[in-house]
């Protein structure tokens, strides 16, 4: 799927914004209805060598059991647990499970099967 990339938070403010949330301190909110399926933004931030606040960990595809961690400076950081959640990251790039209306949080599960 060719998309353009939704890095900065310039970019990512026509899709979201962050505000306080009911789930836990703050949240990343629609700011406009988005389709199931479509491309939200992509995790941005240096590589973490170690964990931390915002720190988002992958394991690489063709390299079972090596994690790749990014430590989150774009509004994606913001991204809260929900189980299930209504958006999921393909690599860092964060894509809409169900259509999510504007003003609804954004969440992902954390610990997904």
């Amino acid at each position: 799927m060719t998309t353009e990339s939704r890095v900065s938070n310039r970019d990512l403010g026509e899709w979201v914004y962050s505000d306080q949330s009911t789930i836990h301190g703050t949240g990343l909110f629609a700011r406009k209805r988005i389709d199931k399926g479509t491309y939200i933004g992509t995790y941005h931030g240096p590589l973490a060598k170690r964990n931390g606040t915002y720190v988002l960990w992958l394991v690489e595809p063709d390299e079972e059991g090596n994690l790749i961690g990014r430590s989150g400076r774009n509004l994606l950081r913001f991204l809260n647990h929900s189980d299930p959640g209504n958006a999921e990251f393909d690599g860092f790039d964060l894509y809409a499970l169900t259509d999510i209306e504007q003003d609804e949080e954004i969440t992902f599960n954390y610990e997904p099967e």
